[in-house]
């Protein structure tokens, strides 16, 4: 099997098709079109037009995975089980690769960019491209991984109860990292303790021989240490983080620090926008330190470390020079706040535009979550606040949609501006960065 695909445009020859009923079409159709691609077998719910393995179904299965509202037969989740087990099983047989699992309710991604850049001097890394997370995302990464690899990065996030104990259990990790803990999909949760005991599944799933890394700076996150049997290690700005940042400072958004370890310490200056990435950087680090790296080589690479995936806290000077910063992949409440930090901090001096869109998933409280984002935005100086779709901002200016933000944005932006674009995925304000760069750069 030289590669698992569950979108026939990237089968290559000798592949594994995943077969997944989608919103718009079901994988199982396009079988065929996977084995005349080159795939040398399907991995299907149901029979099909091609050489297949059919799984049986499964027992008792839930209703909030990410597949639940497209898949009414339950073939799909027949098939991320045997998917689950099968990546448990390569990656069983790779005794030189360290598995290591992230989680948190913001931030996973970017330390997995950041981790996968300090870890790559100490052996080949794999890592998921994006936000490749759930049930589908973290085996797909896993069976990426091959003789060589030496460290196998994944994301673990939740829907609800149990997916990240569901994955943990797939793919078991020796080194465990929980960020923090926040209010994203608090509508499906019901509240941050559930969040919370979710999270902590990840380091729960540790061995006594595993290493659990958790945030000393998030009270919610540091309790978890109770609720492993690994050794923990704690990161953070906290004098009692085994792996902390001292001197922090900020300059046009990007954060320097002194990373102090027990085998010394060495200063970092992070290209990644924002000062939240000194917590990411800190995980990151505590990671590589585990793994044998050195402070000082730890901090070089930190350094050198360019944003991985897109629409994260993208900077973009237009030759006009109106600054753009596209963070429109997700948000919730803690990521608004840490992005408008960031956004008063490189606009120093300029005029700052807040431009954004609905936070989703916050449940009865998102109402009150919004208002407070606006008034999180003034209490940053932001001069200009449009909300795009999303009049629970109470917003000075309210767009109705993307274009008619547009038409704001380009009729009144000035050279010098400084122009924040987030929201919640479903938001799709990727558009809206887009377009003020369109024919800009």
């Amino acid at each position: 099997m030289t590669a698992v695909e569950f979108d026939t445009r990237a089968i290559r020859p000798g592949g594994l098709f995943v077969a997944l009923p989608g919103e718009r079409v079901d994988g199982h159709d396009f079988a065929a079109a996977a084995v005349a691609a080159g795939a040398g077998c399907v991995l299907a719910g149901r029979e099909v037009d091609a050489p297949a393995v059919v799984v049986p179904p499964v027992p008792g299965r839930r209703t909030d995975t990410y597949l639940a509202a497209t898949d009414p037969d339950g073939h799909g989740a027949a098939v991320l089980a045997a998917l689950a087990r099968l990546a448990g099983h390569a990656v069983a047989e790779l005794p030189r690769c360290t598995v290591v699992g992230i989680t948190g309710s913001s931030g996973k991604t970017s330390t997995k960019d950041l981790l996968a850049a300090v870890l790559a001097p100490l052996g080949e890394t794999v890592a998921p491209p994006g936000s490749f997370n759930n049930e589908l995302g973290l085996p797909w990464t896993a069976l990426r991984a091959g003789e060589s690899t030496r460290h196998l990065v994944l994301e673990f996030s939740a829907r609800g109860a149990g997916h990240i104990a569901a994955l943990a259990a797939a793919v078991p990790p020796r080194i465990g990292v929980v960020l923090n803990v926040g209010s994203a999909h608090l509508g499906e949760f019901g509240s941050t303790a559930a969040i919370a005991e979710a999270k902590g599944e990840l380091v729960e799933a540790l061995d006594d021989d595993g290493v659990a890394v958790l945030n000393a700076d998030d009270p919610a996150v540091a309790a978890m240490g109770i609720r492993t049997r690994a050794r923990v290690v704690l990161t953070g700005r906290h004098p009692n983080a085994h792996v902390r940042a001292e001197d922090v400072a900020v300059d046009a958004g990007r954060a320097r620090f002194t990373l102090v370890a027990p085998g010394g310490s060495a200063p970092v200056a992070l290209r990644l926008v924002g000062e939240h990435h000194v917590g990411n950087a800190l995980a990151a680090a505590a990671v590589a330190l585990e793994l044998g790296a050195t402070p000082d080589a730890v901090a070089h690479a930190l350094s050198l470390a360019e944003p991985a995936s897109r629409w994260r806290m993208e900077l973009t000077e237009r030759p006009d020079g109106v600054t753009v910063v596209n963070d429109a992949y997700n948000a919730n409440p803690e990521s608004m706040r840490a992005a408008l930090s960031a956004l008063a901090s490189i606009g120093a001096g300029r005029r700052t535009w807040a431009v954004l869109g609905r936070i989703g998933e916050l449940g009865a409280g998102s109402d009150a979550a919004h208002v407070q984002v606006a008034q999180d935005a003034l209490a940053h100086g932001v001069d200009e606040l449009v909300a795009v779709g999303a009049p629970e901002y109470g917003a000075p200016r309210d767009a109705p949609d993307v274009d008619a933000a547009l038409e704001l944005l380009r009729a009144e932006l000035r050279p010098g501006d400084v122009v924040l674009v987030k929201a919640s995925r479903a938001a799709g304000l990727e558009r809206l960065a887009a377009g003020l760069l369109e024919g800009a750069r």
